[in-house]
């Protein structure tokens, strides 16, 4: 099952290996840059589902990417984690009025980074936290791509499971077709957007073993959302 991405951008060596070794120890896909310029490189080509952002970077201000991602509406929503040695309480409050989603200073706790990580992902995008999902009778293990419905195993493909994993991280809450392609697929893939239709399909179709389609529910004219409420 495809994890999360995390973007490491830090420039010096030794700390960028100790990032991104236990990032991706805790079972994160991650990517490294280290410069601004290389960031935003990585970022136009895949958008990370986290981007964990050193403060001094050769060619520009960690800050000054953060407050560029803040502004333009690919980026806005992007999870970002500043790891640096300024450690004053102006900077931290420089940072999080930034936009940082948490403030990380250096020296610091390997295992205590991935803890920041695991909550900015339940705060920000909890389908993406790796943790167990429950909605109703509904529990979505994503580590072990296991779903079973009142203590029922139900089986589907890896795409339904990640869409059902998404909806199920916002319920209630409608998104379009292209929200669903961007939060699920990601934005660097190419994909119709009648595609969404096929696996909400084939989502109910494997929903039908526990009796449970109708969690899957269509809005019309604006898109999909997962709800235990009646579409009546």
């Amino acid at each position: 099952m495809a994890s999360a991405s995390i973007l490491v951008v830090e420039d010096e060596p030794s700390i960028q290996e100790l990032v991104a070794f236990s990032c991706s120890s805790n079972g994160y896909r991650v990517r490294r840059a280290d410069s601004a310029g290389a960031a935003e490189a990585a970022i136009r080509g895949e958008l990370p589902d986290l981007v964990i952002l050193d403060w001094m970077l050769p060619d520009r201000a960690g800050i000054e990417l953060l407050r560029d991602l803040r502004v333009d509406d690919r980026t806005r929503s992007v999870p970002v984690i500043m790891l640096t040695a300024k450690g004053a309480e102006s900077d931290r409050v420089a940072g999080l009025d930034a936009g940082a989603d948490d403030y990380v200073v250096k020296p610091f706790s390997p295992r205590e980074l991935v803890s920041r990580v695991r909550a900015v992902f339940r705060r920000r995008a909890p389908q993406k936290s790796g943790e167990v999902i429950e909605y109703g009778a509904l529990r979505i293990d994503p580590a072990r791509h296991e779903l079973d419905i009142g203590g029922r195993p139900v089986k589907m493909g890896l795409a339904e499971f990640k869409l059902l994993r998404f909806l199920a991280g916002y319920p209630e809450r409608v998104f379009s077709r292209a929200q669903l392609l961007d939060g699920v697929w990601g934005d660097h893939v190419f994909i119709e957007e009648r595609t969404v239709d096929v696996h909400v399909l084939r989502l109910r179709k494997a929903l039908k073993q526990a009796q449970a389609q109708d969690l899957v529910q269509t809005v019309r004219g604006l898109g999909y959302r997962l709800s235990k409420r009646s579409e009546h």
